[in-house]
């Protein structure tokens, strides 16, 4: 990764609002075991229960995550799956509709993925990685049509100032900011950066759906309004408009991994899991999420990048 200016001050962002996090932990920490304390010496029938001695259940591992709905929707997503199809145990901040700009300058995300991984250690456990999910939400929705040059002109298709001001720049500091901070809250708390994996998203079909129809107060769609108001009708064009996106924020995404300062960083291609073809219905639930098999595919690639680390 090149660390030009602002991929430096968005690295020292990150580290500095993971020590402000830390030691704003330290004291709830510290405030937390003197009510531990006293209640140990309150009931003693119940001191058994900071004995520190519990009863393991069958895992495959801890794994904490933090990202949007591809984490966090209703009924099935890619953590539910993880959980119930391969038996990992996860502790998550995610939440549906959050931006990455959310994640990485907010305090309240950075605390609270901090607590998750706070309460994962005080079980002496390991966290087997974390996994973050973000962007779709800082590309689709509202905006979306503010990337697009109108059908009829002669520069039609993606307007490239602006997909670059969004993706190499804002999009590519949030991501180094929370990058930055997750990697040094994780190494002051275990001593060592734990494995993180970041995802890029697969080429969604821009064909109006959105949750379960997109009716009433139900959210989506969030890429056919733009495509309409910029006078695209045709499925096929539209849809290579969003493999063009998409291609540009996965190869934003894939020149942070592997690279110091985040060699721990692995980045996820699942560019190609799910049909944008005929039957492209049988993967995408909507616009933006996948069906409950899609999730289940999407998931068994987490599985497997999890399963390959020492």
């Amino acid at each position: 990764m090149k660390k030009g200016k602002h991929t430096v001050k968005s690295i020292t962002l990150g580290k500095s609002l993971a020590r402000q996090v830390l030691k704003d932990r330290e004291k709830a920490i510290a405030r937390r075991r003197g009510a531990l304390v006293l209640r140990k010496k309150a009931s003693d029938s119940r001191r058994e229960m900071f004995s520190g001695t519990t009863s393991p259940s069958a895992s495959a591992g801890v794994l904490i995550a933090e990202g949007d709905s591809w984490f966090n929707y209703p009924f099935h997503d890619v953590l539910r799956e993880l959980d119930d199809g391969f038996g990992y145990d996860i502790e998550s901040t995610a939440h549906w509709g959050d931006k990455v700009e959310d994640m990485a300058y907010s305090g309240g995300q950075l605390d609270a993925f901090t607590r998750c991984l706070d309460k994962v250690l005080r079980s002496n456990v390991q966290p087997r990685a974390i996994l973050l999910s973000g962007g779709g939400n800082d590309i689709a929705g509202d905006e979306f049509g503010m990337l697009l040059n109108h059908a009829k002109s002669s520069i039609a298709g993606l307007n490239a100032s602006i997909v670059s001001g969004i993706i190499q720049e804002r999009l590519l500091n949030a991501y180094v900011t929370i990058l930055s901070a997750v990697t040094e809250v994780s190494t002051v708390r275990t001593g060592h950066a734990i494995p993180i994996i970041v995802h890029g998203y697969d080429y969604a079909v821009p064909d109006g759906r959105g949750v379960m129809g997109g009716f009433g107060p139900l959210p989506g769609p969030w890429l056919e309004p733009g495509f309409r108001a910029k006078g695209y009708a045709d499925l096929t064009r539209r849809k290579a408009i969003v493999k063009d996106l998409m291609d540009r924020f996965n190869s934003m995404l894939a020149s942070l991994a592997g690279k110091p300062p985040f060699s721990h960083v692995n980045y996820l291609n699942l560019r190609g899991t799910l049909s944008t073809e005929n039957q492209y219905k049988d993967w995408w639930a909507n616009e933006l999420h996948p069906t409950p098999d899609g999730f289940k595919t999407v998931a068994s690639k987490f599985a497997a990048l999890i399963a390959s680390f020492p």
